[in-house]
């Protein structure tokens, strides 16, 4: 019996010892976060819930206080250093607080925080200038707004204005916002409340994993055509489509499908929205747009997130003709164009282009997505990878065949890699999806200590 207990407990620490070992180590950096003295998380948490909106959300049983970030990482009350790999919903790119974006900012506030585009002033049309360069085509003239949403309502009522018409047409499985206009564009019910949303109709959605159609272009945009044909006066304002649908779980369109789509609605007199507010600014790697990737050029872009690396600002690009339309009324917008936020809008852009950050998503991005296909051939519980760049999703299903959304185990496998020490994101319609949106600044070592993550994670399952 006392043999038995001895080799029962060595074989407890051999295991402790295996299971230690096996933790994967997270690559070294240079920085000490600064020491914290407000409030702890349990402090915040009570606040939160007593002062701030009950329909807000947080990842994790036990919520992190996230407190710094430089670059990649982000540090909690306690100093413990995370990688960050959802970017706050792919909104840092350069990396938390970037020197050269506080530098641009700070420099700013010193001189003038606001005072309004009734006013000259520099910093909006060296802004709008730089971003204009980044276009294709007779793209270059921009208007100013605080987020996604509000770009997209505005590109929505732009193209209303401009065609005469009222319809509206977004694919399933689509995010675009969560205001009037917008939250009707928007395709699943997890994001719609019940107000009035008119005159959009949504086309189904060219989803090559669960698509009814697999990848057949050609199928999916017969049905753009029929609800023109059937579902309108056969002239539409326009059709508004994100390149890889992020919210909607990193999914990308069947090849082909967006060229096929722009020519039925244009021919039926509408516009072609392209919703770059996640895929844009370098994150697709390949490109700067995620619309180049499908070889389109639309007739009005949104953005946002990327676009300031985390200060709340977004923007709508149009042709000058098309732009003409808010001339016929007074349109105005108080913060957008802010000099504060536009300065820091200018440094984003020259740090993606001095540190080459669209060459590194797709160079890291690309690596990063072969370790994840190599992951999926040794879980059964990985069910799709896809995405491009820095835009990267890992679909879990309880069963290949059936698909069966793994919606418990993914929080399961969320709270092991937040223990290691990797923050994830996670979305898609029943959410099942990894959502890996990193800062640019990701590196291969971040890359393989991410991969070293899941897969101990996964085991853990």
């Amino acid at each position: 019996m006392q043999v038995a207990r001895i080799a029962r407990r060595g074989l407890s620490r051999l295991a402790a010892a295996v299971e230690t070992a096996a933790v994967p180590r997270m690559p070294a950096f240079d920085h000490v976060p600064l020491p914290y003295d407000g409030p702890s998380a349990a402090e915040i948490a009570r606040k939160r819930a007593e002062f701030l909106s009950p329909s807000l959300f947080h990842f994790y049983s036990n919520p992190l206080n996230i407190v710094e970030g430089k670059m990649q990482y982000l540090y909690d009350e306690r100093g413990r250093r995370y990688l960050d790999a959802f970017a706050g919903i792919a909104t840092v790119c350069c990396g938390h607080c970037h020197p050269d974006v506080v530098d641009a900012v700070a420099a700013q506030a010193r001189r003038l925080q606001h005072s309004t585009v009734l006013y000259l002033n520099h910093a909006i049309a060296d802004f709008a200038e730089a971003l204009a360069s980044k276009m294709p085509g007779d793209l270059k003239v921009v208007f100013f707004t605080n987020s996604g949403t509000e770009a997209n309502e505005l590109a929505i009522m732009m193209a209303r204005l401009y065609t005469g018409s009222h319809d509206i047409i977004s694919l399933r499985n689509s995010y675009h916002g969560n205001a009037a206009g917008t939250m009707g564009a928007t395709a699943q019910k997890n994001w719609k409340f019940s107000v009035v949303q008119s005159g959009v109709h949504h086309a189904v959605n060219p989803d090559p994993y669960r698509g009814a159609f697999g990848s057949d272009a050609d199928k999916y945009v017969r049905d753009v055509q029929e609800i023109i044909e059937f579902g309108t006066t056969g002239q539409v304002a326009g059709f508004i489509s994100e390149a890889i649908q992020g919210v909607g779980g990193i999914v990308e369109l069947s090849p082909g499908y967006l060229p096929l789509a722009y020519e039925k609605v244009r021919n039926a007199g509408g516009l072609c929205i392209a919703d770059e507010v996640q895929a844009g600014f370098a994150r697709v790697g390949s490109h700067f747009w995620g619309f180049e990737t499908h070889g389109v050029v639309p007739d009005i872009v949104t953005m946002a997130k990327g676009i300031g690396n985390g200060i709340p600002l977004g923007a709508v690009v149009t042709t000058p003709e098309i732009a003409q339309v808010l001339t016929r009324r007074c349109y105005f917008n108080t913060f957008g164009g802010n000099p504060l936020c536009t300065a820091g809008g200018l440094a984003v852009l020259r740090v993606l282009e001095k540190e080459g950050l669209q060459e590194n998503a797709h160079a890291v991005g690309s690596y990063l997505k072969d370790r994840l296909r190599a992951l999926q051939d040794k879980h059964e519980i990985i069910g799709d990878v896809r995405g491009t760049g820095f835009m990267l999703g890992v679909e879990l299903v309880t069963d290949r065949q059936l698909k069966t959304p793994a919606k418990d185990e993914i929080c399961h496998a969320m709270e092991h890699m937040k223990d290691m020490g990797v923050l994830v994101g996670k979305g898609g319609f029943y959410g099942n999806v990894f959502r890996i949106t990193p800062p640019l600044c990701f590196t291969k070592e971040d890359a393989d200590f991410f991969v070293s993550v899941m897969d101990a994670a996964l085991s853990k399952l």
